[in-house]
């Protein structure tokens, strides 16, 4: 491990790290923290995005091929007590690796240009566990984007990062985005706006999902705010065929979207999905 083993949690380095755990000063340094070797490997696979590491000696062996990517990366690699990881990391048991990011959204218009299939807009979404899998089940259903309204939670705090399973790299994420406006920049990117509710009159079973689609999935309490279910083009809710009362926000959104993703890729090809 090159240079020395930093011990001190209450040194310089380790406390501009740990106070990424704070929305205000992620904010204000723009920089995050990804914990893990899948989140800190998909991070150091995006150029740029990483700006240092820490791992403890026993995970710099388990995890050199990481380690040694972030050298010809030119990313400061810093040795890391186990008192020092525990005091970085953000979970119980940590995995000993853990990378400073740079923040990595970016605007809407760049997120969704036309010709975008399909994009989650996760509207009044509080749980940092539940956005993060929304964000992974977008990424694995091949979405072109995922935007965080300004009524939602940070993309950024750690629990999102470590659900998102390293999907926070993959594909454009927008954030603290208007809600009108979202919708209608979607709208002119030729997507169908569809929310995700309860409260639709049609089921998944009724409707015609093979054009490009964009989803908003609302609260994970209460749902969609009336005045978002009357921006969308339609309000459809997911199909309960046995006795449970509803289904969690993440499993309707995978529902969902992976709906979308499968009517596109079986239209044919002079029908709606056609471009």
């Amino acid at each position: 491990m090159a240079g020395s083993e930093l011990t001190n949690v209450k040194s310089p380095r380790v406390k501009a790290a740990k106070r990424l755990a704070k929305r205000a000063f992620r904010e204000r340094d723009r920089a995050f923290l990804a914990e893990g070797p899948q989140a800190v490997r998909e991070a150091l696979a995006s150029p740029g995005v990483v700006t240092e590491l820490f791992t403890t000696a026993e995970a710099e062996v388990r995890h050199a091929d990481l380690v040694e990517a972030a050298r010809a990366a030119g990313v400061p690699v810093f040795g890391a007590s186990g008192e020092v990881m525990a005091e970085l990391a953000q979970t119980v048991t940590p995995q000993g690796v853990l990378a400073v990011c740079r923040f990595v959204h970016v605007p809407l218009a760049e997120a969704v240009p036309d010709g975008t299939e399909l994009v989650a807009v996760l509207t009044h979404v509080r749980d940092p566990g539940n956005a993060g899998t929304v964000l992974r089940t977008a990424d694995a259903a091949g979405a072109g984007a995922v935007v965080f309204t300004d009524a939602s939670v940070d993309p950024y705090n750690g629990k999102c990062v470590r659900a998102s399973a390293g999907s926070l790299f993959h594909l454009p994420v927008v954030t603290a985005a208007p809600v009108a406006a979202t919708v209608a920049h979607l709208k002119s990117a030729g997507l169908r706006v569809l929310a995700a509710d309860g409260a639709g009159t049609n089921t998944l079973d009724d409707v015609d999902l093979s054009g490009p689609a964009a989803w908003l999935f609302g609260n994970e309490a209460w749902g969609l705010p009336k005045e978002v279910l009357d921006l969308a083009d339609e309000v459809v809710r997911v199909p309960v065929y046995g006795r449970a009362e509803s289904l969690n926000l993440a499993t309707a959104a995978a529902v969902c979207l992976y709906a979308s993703a499968r009517a596109q890729r079986t239209a044919p090809a002079n029908g709606p999905a056609a471009r």
